[in-house]
């Protein structure tokens, strides 16, 4: 996608939108631009409408906005435009920008046409390239300011958004945990990052037992991805911020097999993905902060070699686990995975994202992610930065009273409280066991955010939750 900014449509030819707040629905005055009036009995800028009009050889595709919008209601509209309406839409398309609107604003838009030329049916014999997809589109911004910046960065916002939704929605047998390391790879080639790759040999040198007890019942071997960012521009008093992706690539619960739900467990990679995505993004955009990012990868799988519920395995932390459930199996990558990144790396600020309990999914819906952490400045930037795009978080306790669900008899600490109440807290106090009392880390727990329903698709899907989010975070550090 090609941007360019013009300040009319004098010899403009192809596809015109134009966004517009909602007026009076009675008001006389007609919407007027380039030669057209819209009475307002047939089009007023209401939320969810549009109108289209050919003139001039032109179309234009009128779209209402409402009253009032934020970010992620006008990024939804204008995907909702590009993936619906691409029948209208050319290779040569102007997007009006009055004076009224911000950087935000555009970012949001533009994003959100690049995010509807996704499409799910990805071994579909009969599938059709978007227009915008085509190698000559130009996206031209009427507008007299400049907002080229801003458009570039929401393509490249966009590009990493799009780059997860196809790791989340693409099936096991393709998604591997060697497809996501040499994914990580090329990505880190491409845009500028480290990154390392511990295969079954050389996790199991490095000690890195619950990761690997986790991946025994599968014939795909398991990948724990270490990368590292460091801008190019040096910046005094430089962040250093770690971030940890669950990366099980399908989970069939292991032994105590899943009995509903299965089915979607190829989204179980999703805070991996968000992850990796970020990255990505961070090094697109060359934020001055230096990252350190691990997606333990695996697949929990059910053999003979699968690891047994009672089982004691050790961390690399050197704490013994007792294995209540072999499902609660995303906290044991997690562990090892923090445990890894605190030695070797000490990042001033951890975030760890997953998909990690149903039990989130229980209290919030299907509306917010869960945020743990017993820093309250972090707790509010995670916050701050998830509701300007669109990505919310709210928080659950730490209380120390919740230790007791993690008690064991025979070792350090077990992995599952084997109670049907406080699911998400009980995963979020395992995980703090290991996070060596760091004073700045958060854990978020996105298993109802990540994969869902919504007008794009008929069957549940990736969304890319955790992509802008824990980069606008770091950008706002």
């Amino acid at each position: 996608m090609k941007t360019n900014t013009i300040q009319n449509l004098t010899n403009f030819s192809g596809t015109i939108i134009i966004p517009v707040f909602e007026t009076y629905e009675k008001n006389i005055v007609p919407i007027a631009f380039d030669g057209l009036e819209i009475p307002a009995k047939v089009f007023f800028g209401k939320k969810d409408t549009h109108y289209l009009a050919e003139i001039k050889d032109n179309l234009h595709l009128f779209v209402g906005l409402g009253k009032t919008v934020d970010y992620k209601t006008l990024k939804t509209t204008f995907r909702r435009i590009a993936a619906k309406q691409k029948e209208h839409l050319s290779a040569n398309v102007a997007l009006v920008l009055p004076e009224q609107f911000t950087a935000d604003q555009v970012e949001a838009m533009i994003s959100g046409l690049l995010l509807g030329t996704y499409d799910l049916g990805h071994f579909k014999a009969d599938k059709k390239a978007h227009p915008f997809l085509d190698s000559d589109f130009t996206l031209n911004l009427v507008s007299e300011k400049d907002h080229l910046a801003t458009a570039n960065k929401a393509i490249k916002i966009a590009k990493a958004q799009l780059g997860v939704y196809n790791l989340v929605d693409l099936p096991p047998n393709t998604i591997t945990p060697k497809y996501l390391s040499t994914w990580a790879k090329e990505t880190g080639e491409k845009y500028g990052f480290e990154v390392k790759i511990l295969g079954y040999d050389a996790s199991k040198i490095a000690g890195l037992g619950a990761f690997l007890a986790v991946g025994k019942g599968s014939e795909n071997e398991p990948q724990f991805i270490i990368m590292n960012y460091t801008p190019k521009q040096k910046v005094k008093s430089m962040k250093h911020v770690g971030l940890v992706g669950k990366g099980i690539t399908f989970d069939t619960g292991g032994l105590n097999i899943k009995t509903a739900g299965m089915v979607h467990m190829k989204c179980d990679m999703a805070g991996g993905g968000a992850v990796l995505g970020a990255m990505q993004l961070i090094a697109d955009l060359q934020l001055p902060v230096k990252v350190t990012a691990i997606v333990p990868c695996a697949e929990n799988s059910v053999d003979a070699k699968s690891f047994l519920p009672s089982d004691v395995i050790h961390s690399y932390s050197g704490n013994s686990i007792e294995i209540i459930d072999t499902d609660a199996e995303g906290r044991l990558v997690l562990a090892d995975g923090l445990s890894y990144l605190i030695k070797n790396f000490k990042p001033e600020y951890i975030v760890d994202i997953a998909t990690l309990t149903g039990s989130s999914v229980g209290t919030f819906g299907y509306e917010c992610a869960a945020l743990f952490t017993n820093n309250e400045e972090m707790a509010k930037k995670l916050q701050d930065s998830g509701d300007s795009v669109g990505e919310r978080l709210w928080p659950l306790p730490l209380w120390d009273v919740y230790k007791q669900d993690i008690e064991s008899d025979i070792a350090d600490v077990k992995n599952y409280s084997g109670k049907l109440v406080a699911g998400a807290i009980s995963a979020a106090k395992f995980l703090e066991y290991f996070t060596q009392e760091h004073t700045a880390w958060a854990h978020l727990d996105v298993a109802g955010v990540a994969f869902g329903d919504d007008e794009f698709a008929k069957s549940k899907h990736a969304t890319a939750y955790g992509v802008h989010l824990l980069t606008k975070f770091i950008e706002n550090l």
